[in-house]
């Protein structure tokens, strides 16, 4: 499973940083970005989460 954000949509709200904080995080630019090149099967609960949780569906998982 792999997770990347969309930065044209993130709004930077980090929604997905305090869901899956291993997965994701703020960049200097304020948006999030996956720090997973392949999400860990122990993280992908609090991924899709993440994912779902997004206020602007920035989140795609393949």
């Amino acid at each position: 499973m792999k997770a990347k954000v969309n930065k044209d949509i993130c709004i930077g709200c980090g929604a997905c940083q305090a869901i899956a904080p291993d997965v994701f995080e703020l960049e200097d630019d304020g948006l999030a970005v996956c720090t997973q090149e392949v999400i860990e099967e122990d993280k992908k609960e609090e991924t899709e989460e993440a994912m779902e949780s997004c206020p602007t569906g920035a989140i795609e998982i393949e």
